[in-house]
C-alpha cells in the first residue's frame, strides 16, 4: 500500500510527534510512503531519516506534481495547512485523501475551509468532541473517531536520577506542554500557591517553554514549589522520575502528552475538556476536575500524594486503558479507511 502523508507544520509538537508514530508503523507495515513536508520543520528531517519519499514545500500552493501520488491509495492529511495542498493535488491529479484534525477548536467559517472538507473522502477526529466539530460544520461528513497513540521515549538511568536528586524528598508532580494559556498554566501555579502552606512535600515542575513564559514566572513570584525548567527534550526521564501527571487545559484536542504519562506508568489529574474525557474515566484511571478550577486540581494533587493504593489503582487501570490507543491498534483503524476508499 503506498500512502502519501502531508504535514506542513513549521514547528513540532505533538501533531508532528503522532504523524511520526503513523508513519513508523506503516513502516513496520510495508507500505511505501510519501511525505510532503515543510523543509524548515523537524519533521522534514525526521521522515526523511526514516527513507521515505521526501516532498518538500513551504506553502500548499506549490510543489504540486502527478508524480508525486501517481501510485498513491491516498493522501493523508495531518495539519491545517496541509489540507489545502491536498484538495489541490487531488483536484489536479484526481488521488483522493483523507483529513485527520487534532484540535478541538470550531472550524472557521471560510468557504475554501467547508470546501476541503466536504471533498474529503473521509475524515477522522482524534476524540468524540472533534468529532463532534467535524460534523457540526459539516453535516455531510460523518467523520471516524481514532485517537492518538502514545509516544514511547527513552530513558537514561543517570538522568532520571539527576532529576530525583534535584528533588529529593518531593512528590514530583510535572504539568507538560507549550506555554500557551489553553494549557492551563496559570490554573497550576495558582493550585502551588494553595499548596504551599499544607503540603510542603508537594513540588511542581513546569516543562516547557513559550511567549507566556515571563507572564507566567511574574505570576509564580514568590512560589518555593514550583520550578519553571523550560523545554525538555528527555521527556522519558520525567516521565519515570515524576509521581503525578497534571494537565488543566482549557481546551484539548486530545492530549498526546496525558497518553504518554498514562503510558509510562503515571497517574494523571486533568481537566474536564474536550477530548481528556476519551482518555481518563474519572476515579478508575485518573481524575477530572473542572476546567480553570485551582482548587480541585490542588485538592486532587494533594490526596493522591498521600495515597499510594490510589496511585497503583491509577496507574494500573492507566495501562489497562492504553491498549485502546496502542499504535498497532489506530494503525489498523486507519488501513481499513484506505481499504474503503
Amino acid at each position: 500500500m503506498h500512502i502519501c502523508h502531508v504535514n506542513l507544520a513549521t514547528g513540532f509538537s505533538g501533531g508532528e510527534q503522532q504523524t511520526l508514530q503513523l508513519i513508523k508503523e506503516q513502516i513496520r507495515l510495508g507500505y511505501t510512503l510519501s511525505v510532503v513536508a515543510n523543509p524548515k520543520s523537524p519533521f522534514a528531517q525526521k521522515a526523511a531519516s526514516l527513507g521515505c519519499r521526501m516532498y518538500l514545500t513551504q506553502h500548499f500552493l506549490f510543489n504540486h506534481s502527478a508524480e508525486i501520488t501517481r501510485q498513491c491509495q491516498v493522501i493523508h492529511v495531518h495539519e491545517g495547512r496541509a489540507i489545502y495542498w491536498a484538495w489541490i493535488q487531488s483536484k489536479r491529479f484526481g488521488c483522493p485523501y483523507i483529513v485527520t484534525r487534532r484540535i478541538d477548536n470550531p472550524l472557521k467559517d471560510r468557504w475554501l475551509l467547508k470546501k476541503c472538507y466536504t471533498d474529503a473522502s473521509a475524515t477522522i477526529g482524534l476524540s468524540t468532541a472533534i468529532v463532534d466539530c467535524i460534523h457540526t460544520k459539516v453535516p455531510s461528513q460523518h467523520p471516524y473517531k481514532i485517537p492518538s497513540s502514545p509516544v514511547i521515549y527513552p530513558v537514561s538511568d543517570s538522568q532520571v536520577s539527576t532529576i530525583r536528586t534535584k528533588f529529593a524528598g518531593k512528590f514530583l508532580v510535572i504539568h507538560a506542554g507549550n506555554l500557551l494559556h489553553h494549557k492551563g498554566f496559570d490554573v497550576t501555579i495558582e493550585a502551588a500557591r494553595l499548596l504551599e502552606q499544607q503540603a510542603s512535600n508537594i513540588h511542581i515542575a513546569i516543562l516547557g517553554d513559550g511567549k507566556l513564559r515571563a507572564e507566567l514566572e511574574s505570576q509564580a513570584q514568590g512560589l518555593t514549589n514550583i520550578s519553571f525548567m523550560g523545554k525538555q527534550l528527555n521527556m522519558g526521564d520525567w516521565f519515570e522520575a515524576a509521581d503525578l501527571q497534571i494537565h488543566p487545559s482549557y481546551t484539548e484536542g486530545l492530549g498526546s502528552v496525558i497518553l504518554e504519562g498514562m503510558k509510562a506508568g503515571l497517574p494523571v489529574v486533568a481537566t474536564r475538556a474536550g477530548g481528556i474525557p476519551d482518555i481518563i474515566d474519572h476515579g478508575i484511571n485518573g481524575e477530572l476536575i473542572p476546567v480553570g478550577s485551582s482548587k480541585q486540581l490542588a485538592e486532587a494533587i494533594a490526596r493522591i500524594s498521600q495515597d499510594s493504593n490510589l496511585q497503583k489503582q491509577y496507574i494500573s487501570a492507566g495501562q489497562e486503558k492504553m491498549n485502546l490507543f496502542d499504535i498497532s491498534h489506530t494503525a489498523k483503524q486507519y488501513e481499513a479507511i484506505y481499504n474503503s476508499l
